[in-house]
């Protein structure tokens, strides 16, 4: 099994020739396109945004789906943060910064 227990394994992993084929395997296979996006409707490719592949079940959950094309889908940058709930809730408030 694949180990991504700490963040060191989890950097191998994602340098390793492995999931590179994989993830190529992946983009191709989605038209390199945001699957999020193209569900409702736009079109959001490489030419306008970073994209990035989501493991589906969470890798740290089921690291034996690291590698399974059907575990994976293309998102673009913004939907993958959307989707890991790593989006800015929150714009700058000078009210409650704290100098």
């Amino acid at each position: 099994m694949i180990d991504v227990s700490t963040p060191r394994a989890r950097d191998k992993f994602y340098h390793s020739g492995d999931w590179r084929r994989v993830r190529e395997q992946v983009l191709k296979r989605d038209n390199k396109e945001c699957q999020w996006c193209k569900a409702e409707g736009r079109v959001t490719t490489a030419k306008t945004a970073t994209l990035e592949i989501d493991h589906i079940k969470e890798l740290q959950y089921y690291p034996e789906l690291a590698l399974e094309p059907s575990n994976l889908r293309t998102l673009c940058h913004d939907c993958h943060n959307i989707r890991h709930d790593r989006h800015k809730d929150k714009q700058f408030d000078d009210e409650t910064f704290e100098f």
